[in-house]
């Protein structure tokens, strides 16, 4: 369960080092409306907004509470059975940040009333979607400065294991085929 307080920054992505000033002109609870709106709109269910701001037990802020050191901004919601997460902490307050938040939502609202939907989609999980990059040496395990005699080795050694006769799969020996290729490729 995502907590409002203190920040839930996501896994794995980084930090902007050197906050700057915004050009919004909104206050914290106006731009705070603004993201659950957007939310609702988008179809977005139990949206959490986690910042550093000390919460009373009614879920609102303390009155006569101090600027939080940290001033970045994740929001947690839940789109069409997925747990998605906004984050920003470019600008050096959290109303900012939480408007910054608002007009990303708000414009891809407007990629799916423009007829392209599916792009919403993409951009929620394209990039986290990708296949990762392996180099050909990770897959057989050599050095670049391998010889081929070297290569040829690497290969027969993991396609023992890799060969669907052997309990591998079709697809792992296809990698195995496929580093081997380009190393010798690159070896010639």
């Amino acid at each position: 369960m995502t907590e409002a307080y203190p920040l839930q920054w996501p896994a794995g992505k980084p930090r902007t080092n050197r906050p700057e000033r915004a050009r919004f002109d909104i206050s914290q609870e106006r731009a705070q409306k603004g993201i659950l709106e957007q939310i609702r709109m988008l179809g977005g269910k139990l949206p959490v907004i986690s910042t550093n701001i000390p919460l009373r037990r009614d879920g609102l802020p303390y009155a006569n509470r101090r600027p939080a050191d940290d001033k970045g901004v994740a929001v947690y919601f839940t789109l069409r059975g997925q747990q998605m997460c906004f984050a920003c902490d470019r600008w050096d307050d959290i109303k900012d940040n939480m408007q910054a938040i608002h007009k990303t939502i708000e414009a891809l609202r407007g990629i799916e009333r423009w007829g392209s939907g599916d792009m919403v989609q993409q951009a929620f999980t394209g990039f986290t979607a990708l296949p990762s990059q392996e180099s050909p040496y990770d897959v057989l395990g050599v050095k670049p400065t391998a010889t081929p005699d070297e290569i040829d080795a690497a290969f027969k050694q993991k396609a023992m294991f890799a060969h669907p006769d052997k309990g591998g799969s079709t697809e792992a020996m296809q990698k195995l085929n496929e580093a081997r290729r380009k190393l010798r490729e690159r070896a010639a």
